[in-house]
Parts: C-alpha cells; sequence; structure tokens
C-alpha cells in the first residue's frame, strides 16, 4: 500500500476515526517535542554534576566554591543548587551560633528542601510519556473497533456483501490501531530510559547529599 491510499483512507474515513488519529498525531507530536527536551537536560544534567563533582573533590576550600557559584549570574541546577543552598544555610546557621547539631540539621533540611525541587524538575512530563505509552494503543483500538463496526452497518442495506465492499472501511479502521501503536512504542522506550537515567541522578544527588552533610558535620566541630 503506498503513500497516496494510506492518505486517501485516513481522509475518507469517519468523523469518529478521524478524530481517533488527529489525538493520536497529536499525542505523538507532542511525545517526540518532549523526548528532545527531556533528553537535553538529562544530558545537561548529567553534565553539571560530573563537572561540579570534579571541581567539589578537587581540594578546593568549600567557601571560596560557594563564592564563585554565587557570583554567576545563570540559574544553578542539580548538584550545585544543592551545594548552594546547604552551604549558605550552613553558613547562617553558624553565624547565629546555634548548638552544631543544629547548625548540620539546618543545612541537611535546606539540602532535601533543594534536592527534591531538582528531582522534581528531572520527573517533570515523564507521567505524560507514560500516559500515552499506555493509553494509546487502546485510543487506536477504540478507532478500529469504531471503524468496523461502520463498516458492518454500511453492508446493512446491502443484498450481496462482497469483500470488496468491506475492506476499504477495515483497511481505514486499522490504520488507527497502528497510529496508536506508533504513539505508544517511542513514549514507551523513552520513558524507560528515563526513568533510569533519572533514578541514577537520584542516588547521585543522595549520595552527595550525605557525603556533603558529613563534611558539614566535621566543619561544625572545627574552629570558626
Amino acid at each position: 500500500m503506498n503513500n497516496d491510499s494510506i492518505l486517501t483512507l485516513i481522509f475518507n474515513a469517519s468523523v469518529p476515526v478521524q478524530l481517533v488519529m488527529l489525538v493520536l498525531m497529536a499525542a505523538s507530536v507532542f511525545s517526540w517535542a518532549l523526548m528532545y527536551v527531556k533528553r537535553g537536560y538529562i544530558r545537561q544534567s548529567q553534565g553539571e554534576a560530573k563537572t561540579f563533582e570534579g571541581r567539589f573533590w578537587s581540594g578546593i576550600n568549600l567557601s571560596d566554591l560557594f563564592a564563585q557559584l554565587s557570583v554567576r549570574q545563570e540559574r544553578r541546577f542539580g548538584l550545585e543548587a544543592i551545594f548552594e543552598n546547604g552551604f549558605r544555610e550552613f553558613a547562617r546557621a553558624r553565624k547565629a551560633d546555634l548548638d552544631n547539631s543544629e547548625v548540620v540539621r539546618s543545612a541537611h533540611r535546606a539540602m532535601k528542601v533543594s534536592m527534591s525541587r531538582e528531582i522534581e524538575m528531572l520527573e517533570n512530563n515523564l507521567p505524560f510519556l507514560a500516559t500515552v505509552g499506555s493509553v494509546s494503543p487502546y485510543v487506536g483500538l477504540f478507532g478500529t473497533v469504531w471503524g468496523i463496526m461502520e463498516s458492518f452497518r454500511a453492508l446493512s442495506g446491502v443484498q450481496q456483501a462482497t469483500l470488496a465492499m468491506v475492506a476499504p472501511g477495515i483497511s481505514e479502521a486499522l490504520i488507527a490501531t497502528a497510529m496508536g501503536l506508533l504513539a505508544a512504542i517511542p513514549a514507551v522506550i523513552a520513558y524507560n530510559k528515563f526513568t533510569s537515567e533519572v533514578d541514577a541522578m537520584i542516588v547521585r544527588y543522595e549520595n552527595f547529599l550525605e557525603e556533603f552533610t558529613g563534611i558539614l558535620q566535621r566543619q561544625a566541630q572545627s574552629p570558626k
């Protein structure tokens, strides 16, 4: 079947089937756009984490690292944001002459809040991909069932039914199922891949938070 015949079947399909195809096409377009944006954000987060960890564990003074981050105009995210918020709260609580344990707890809470915000950004819109992946086949199946039902209904007033009379209607109905699968399969693959990468980033954030908390505990016990 060539492209012209497929387009002809789509344009000749009943209005409900065409609406199903339109919904599936829109879902597919939005999914691919989201995949492109999400892939770029995750890659950027991974690159930022690697760069920041290299600077953090290079032996640089933490106050100097904080000062370098604070003068930058662009938004900090990922490990940079977790570190900056934690160290800022640590410095504020220590200046307020709080107990050493309370100083560390305050910094830890600030980092937890910051980490939750970063995780939310990483996971943003992933449920949409999951929804497209799980729902699209059923939406396409609905269009197929409706199209086949309409085809057989059209035969009710015919004396003698032939395959040639039914085939076009069934073909246009099956296109809805194909479009549902075309929308669902990339969305499922992308969702699984992104979820795995996001989970790895979350573990990375949690490990850094705990390691940095240990460093702050030692600093809190040292003279000011």
